[in-house]
């Protein structure tokens, strides 16, 4: 499946990313012989960088001039023009991608530059001072988490905790859950009911937001915590009647019938959980510790706020995943990978790098950058407890390579909102998403061989 290094990338496997691109597109349109950085700068370069604009700012670009002496021009991430661009042999320098679920699927089309030489060279990114979240961005040909590494996470949640408001617990006289010991998601979602506010048919206080990253994501994580694995050995299928599989299906369901937070049937008007939590209209809010750069800023909410450790299953794992891990990875065509690395370095290791730890906004990817995590309030160290407890039931659940995270996403709201208005059972939802999703990741094998 994962070509010699070095051989040459057919047309074939650019039509499989095309035809890919097309879906999530319509689904979204949201050599080893190198020289290795010491950490010096660069000499004037140019390195163009896809990304979207909250990932760069203007003022950062204009910094790693003045700290490395290399230009960066960005180009708006679309994964549609990324194809493009790669398949008219000119692609970025520097690509953004959440490393969870983009990783595999590049990775297997041969289109990721190995950077194991660059790390090993590097004197500002040292492999024993990664993160095992890093390994998100691992694949061997087969297996996420393993092999060479294609790219690294600028920063990362155990997105599978939630984030509370205790001032919505005392109005409504629930108990707050247990710092370090995890809640049922039973629990979760009783408390959830018991949270939500609703006033002339209108839900005022969403009691609890669990939706994750993306979805199909969030269900392999689920499906994990029941004990099992969503997709076959060999990631070319996806099987929601295992028992397992079938238990995380009808919790997620089930929190869609009950409408206490946002879904796909009672969209959220902000779009997403921040500004919602912030206006203390949301209970709780699974958007791991990454919210927390949001919640420093407010002195009003955050004393308010605190982080609880990732729901389990009764009789099921415990398990606190990241499904993201959100960074950077280089196309194997790049044109300027000495000058792409020195950004690579400064972005995930120097200033920039800092700076996130700093303000809350995601665990640090490396190791040495942790003590920069906010830490001066009473508020802050008791999240830092929190947080630094549940590094240990870290791990990766690895994704298919055969399929987009977004086609998938884009399969399930098409038959989601059926069973979720309970027209549809759990059962005959389970069936039709096996049958759709299983002749997505069929093509996407096909393509790649």
């Amino acid at each position: 499946m994962h070509p010699r290094a070095g051989a040459s990338l057919s047309r074939r496997r650019f039509l499989a990313l095309s035809a890919a691109g097309a879906a999530t597109g319509a689904a979204t349109l949201s050599g080893c012989a190198m020289r290795v950085s010491s950490g010096v700068s660069g000499g004037g370069e140019t390195v163009t960088l896809m990304a979207k604009p909250d990932d760069l700012s203007p003022e950062l670009v204009r910094q790693a001039q003045k700290d490395i002496g290399v230009k960066i021009v960005t180009v708006r991430y679309d994964i549609t023009k990324l194809i493009g661009m790669m398949t008219n042999g000119a692609p970025p320098d520097l690509v953004r991608g959440v490393g969870a679920t983009d990783a595999p699927y590049f990775a297997a089309r041969d289109v990721m530059e190995d950077l194991d030489p660059y790390f090993a060279g590097s004197g500002v990114l040292k492999v024993d001072d990664l993160d095992p979240v890093n390994d998100l961005w691992r694949f061997d040909g087969r297996t996420q988490g393993r092999g060479p590494r294609y790219g690294m996470a600028k920063d990362f949640s155990q997105d599978s905790m939630f984030w509370y408001n205790t001032a919505l617990f005392d109005q409504a006289g629930v108990d707050y859950p247990p710092e370090t010991e995890p809640v049922t998601f039973e629990e979760w979602l009783e408390n959830a009911e018991r949270l939500t506010r609703r006033k002339s048919g209108q839900t005022t206080v969403f009691g609890g937001s669990y939706n994750g990253v993306s979805t199909p994501n969030l269900l392999a994580s689920l499906t994990a915590a029941a004990g099992g694995s969503l997709f076959s050995d060999d990631f070319s299928r996806i099987d929601f009647t295992t028992p397992e599989a079938r238990k995380a299906l009808n919790w997620y369901i089930e929190y869609g019938r009950a409408r206490v937070g946002p879904s796909i049937v009672q969209p959220d008007p902000n779009t997403w959980d921040g500004p919602t939590f912030q206006a203390n209209r949301m209970a709780m809010s699974n958007s791991g510790y990454w919210l927390g750069g949001l919640i420093n800023s407010d002195k009003k909410l955050a004393p308010h706020a605190r982080l609880a450790p990732a729901p389990v299953f009764e009789g099921g794992r415990r398990v606190s995943p990241c499904q993201a891990g959100t960074g950077l990875w280089m196309p194997r065509k790049a044109k300027n990978k000495d000058a792409a690395w020195r950004v690579f370095e400064w972005f995930f290791g120097e200033g920039p790098a800092k700076a996130r730890a700093a303000g809350g906004w995601g665990i640090p990817t490396l190791k040495s950058l942790r003590p920069l995590m906010p830490a001066q309030e009473d508020y802050q160290k008791r999240v830092l407890k929190v947080q630094n407890a549940e590094l240990k039931h870290f791990s990766v659940i690895a994704y298919t390579p055969y399929a987009t995270a977004d086609s998938l996403y884009a399969l399930f709201n098409q038959e989601a909102p059926a069973a979720m208005n309970g027209h549809m059972s759990v059962d005959a939802l389970a069936g039709r998403l096996n049958s759709v999703m299983n002749e997505q990741l069929k093509r996407g094998k096909e393509q790649v061989g």
